[in-house]
């Protein structure tokens, strides 16, 4: 079994961490969560988080100095900012990806966490014949054959 994906939610309300860390928890993911970014930075720098999605607007540092200050960490962790109005879009220019909150839904948030999860892991390794030996071309004619 693998193991389970590490998810650094942030944000300053814990009602919706709570709601994250239940919606996600029931999908196979272990979370992680801060309520503000310095706390998130600290814990970053611990290591092993696979994904970090936090909001963009906090009091104290806000999520693209979070974000900023993660990549100079770890630049390969995918990383998500949240923001209640669809209009900061243009400030959340330090993460991967951006969802607006109320205008994407949780479905919508956890294929997105998937996919730069998977994105993250790189594409899948070719898979080399078992063998592979002297006389493993004396079955290129069969293959052949079986193939026509």
């Amino acid at each position: 079994m693998r193991p389970k994906k590490i998810i650094l939610c942030v944000d300053d309300s814990e009602q919706i961490l709570a709601v994250r860390k239940f919606l996600l928890e029931t999908r196979g993911y272990r979370v992680a969560a801060a309520r503000s970014g310095e706390e998130a930075v600290e814990r970053f720098r611990e290591g092993g988080i696979d994904l970090v999605l936090g909001d963009l607007l906090m009091p104290g540092m806000d999520g693209n100095e979070m974000v900023r200050q993660m990549k100079e960490i770890a630049p390969e962790v995918p990383m998500i900012l949240i923001s209640g109005t669809v209009k900061n879009f243009d400030r959340a220019n330090r993460a991967d990806a951006f969802l607006p909150k109320g205008a994407s839904t949780p479905v919508e948030m956890l294929e997105r966490i998937r996919v730069m999860i998977a994105r993250k892991r790189g594409p899948k390794k070719a898979i080399r014949p078992a063998y592979a030996g002297p006389e493993a071309g004396a079955f290129a004619g069969v293959e052949q054959a079986i193939a026509s």
